[in-house]
């Protein structure tokens, strides 16, 4: 039997590396894109005549150009306003996400499309394929759905492993769609940093992301679709039913039968109770949800970007400078994943040598979900600091906030948790202010992922009031909720954790290991941070 074996094998032997190498192939070719379904956003006159459109008419009208920008930082509102969002609907959800888990509140957010498209909602949904682990059967069957369309940014053709594709087209597949928005009826639109999944909405007794989104009506909402509409229709969307296998219209029962399990879910039981009492749509009808009305301009990449081939003014940089202005009096950043790299850095300094404070809040090292991004952060720590900068690291476990209209995130154990509970935090939000007088919020990270090969979305919003919460934060809440980094005479960096009245110091970086610490200052001296 053995001999009989080996003589199969020597036989076979010869074909191996022609199978590799077909295989290889095959995660490289991607199917034909055309033809595609054409579609659009609503025309203005359309939207306007839905339930938003006349409820929001009058407020509009007295503010010509301005939007309305409402801070969703508390993660259940942001959850909630989702849900209402597509329960609300009567003509269009056009929803875009990097990441989308197969969890409890995926699920319920799912459902809560497929039974807009029951009512005869028109639902385009396009997903980045490189957060959407799990789905294809059910954004397959979601897709045969005579209102549904669903699309896949930049697809992977090896739908598992995933990661053969890396080792097959990492040049292609490198390069994803970070962009977020949900968008109802052309007239209302969420943007900002959340995924979705449990661990964006407080639905999680793990780590918990403290994070950012605004729901914004007005004009703004239009400019959304137009985006949308742009990245929908581009050279990497393609159909799913293109990339994923088919499977039976009854997949969409399994969905609703997930659904009404997580919903009785014991554990999910307060939280769903909870966002009965958070009906942001019904507000907008009713006219009591509040509003800080601005000027408010939209910044994105061109989704030609993944493709290298989109203009240099087609970058959400170049249109960040023209839009928000360089500095004058003070900036303060807060992005999760901080790599300013030499560039950055410069930057910086300058602004800091021309007497503008700057500050900014990113990940301690106990807090980021990603090592390797601090990695390409600690190596520029001593350098900002030399330059005048002010360095924030969010702690995993911070003090509940004193102010609650604070729109800058951080982790909230009394609100943010909800029945759940949680063992920490990381901070995901996305957002600066300029001089106290514009804000950011969006999907953008300082780093070169975000600046060179992701493509991003956010809005430049022209509001004192918006701005001035973050740079009074940064007076406030974050110098209880973070660490700041200082500079010993030595040279040396030291920690300051502060707790209400008492101040402790921290001569190492808090809460990590002589061996993280140790992996870290290894990773940092790696060629990577282009990646990062």
């Amino acid at each position: 039997m053995h001999t009989a074996s080996h003589r199969l094998f020597s036989r076979l032997r010869p074909l191996v590396p022609a199978v590799f190498a077909m295989f290889v192939l095959a995660g490289c070719a991607l199917p034909p894109l055309e033809p595609r379904t054409e579609s659009h956003a609503l025309t203005p006159e359309a939207s306007r005549d839905t339930a938003l459109g006349r409820a929001l008419a009058p407020a509009l009208a007295e503010r010509p150009g301005l939007s309305g920008i409402h801070p969703l930082a508390d993660p259940r509102e942001a959850f909630a306003a989702r849900v209402h969002g597509a329960r609300m609907a009567e003509r269009t959800l056009d929803v875009q996400y990097y990441i989308w888990r197969r969890d409890t509140t995926g699920t319920l957010l799912l459902d809560a499309l497929h039974e807009a498209a029951e009512r005869g909602v028109r639902v385009r949904l396009l997903l980045d394929d490189n957060g959407i682990s799990g789905l294809d059967e059910i954004l397959s069957a979601l897709d045969a759905h005579p209102n549904i369309e669903v699309r896949l940014f930049n697809p992977f053709v090896v739908r598992s492993p995933k990661f053969i594709g890396y080792l097959t087209d990492f040049r292609r597949l490198n390069r994803r769609m970070h962009n977020k928005s949900f968008t109802v009826d052309a007239q209302a639109t969420i943007v900002g940093g959340r995924n979705v999944g449990d661990e964006y909405f407080g639905a999680t007794d793990g780590v918990l992301f403290s994070d950012l989104d605004v729901l914004a009506v007005g004009p703004i909402a239009a400019d959304v679709e137009r985006d949308f509409d742009r990245y929908w229709a581009s050279a990497s969307a393609y159909p799913v039913n293109r990339i994923a296998l088919p499977v039976s219209p009854d997949r969409l029962e399994q969905l609703a039968r997930e659904a009404a399990t997580a919903e009785r879910d014991p554990a999910a039981t307060a939280y769903m109770n909870a966002l009965k009492a958070l009906p942001a749509y019904r507000r907008i009808i009713d006219g009591t949800l509040a509003f800080e009305w601005a000027k408010t301009r939209i910044v994105s990449d061109d989704p030609a970007k993944v493709l290298g081939k989109a203009p240099s003014n087609g970058l959400i940089g170049h249109q960040l400078m023209e839009t928000i202005g360089v500095p004058k009096r003070e900036l303060d950043l807060v992005s999760p994943y901080f790599v300013p790299t030499e560039a950055g850095a410069k930057t910086f300094a300058d602004l800091a040598a021309k007497g503008v404070k700057v500050r900014v809040l990113t990940n301690a090292a106990e807090a980021t979900d990603v090592k390797v991004v601090h990695s390409g952060y600690v190596k520029w720590r001593r350098a900002l600091l030399e330059s005048g900068v002010q360095l924030f690291e969010l702690r995993r476990e911070v003090a509940p906030p004193a102010d609650r209209a604070d729109t800058t995130p951080r982790s909230r154990p009394e609100e943010r948790a909800g029945p759940f509970g949680s063992s920490g935090a990381s901070l995901h939000a996305k957002t600066f202010a300029v001089d106290a007088q514009r804000a950011f919020v969006g999907s953008l990270n300082f780093d070169p992922r975000s600046a060179h090969l992701n493509t991003e979305l956010g809005f430049v919003i022209d509001s004192p009031a918006l701005a001035g919460r973050i740079e009074s934060a940064f007076d406030t809440s974050v110098p209880q909720n973070a660490y700041e980094v200082r500079l010993a005479d030595d040279g040396s960096l030291y920690w300051l954790e502060r707790r209400g009245s008492d101040t402790i110091r921290h001569d190492t970086e808090p809460n990590t290991s002589w061996l993280e610490r140790l992996w870290i200052r290894g990773l940092s001296l790696l060629p990577i941070d282009w990646m990062l």
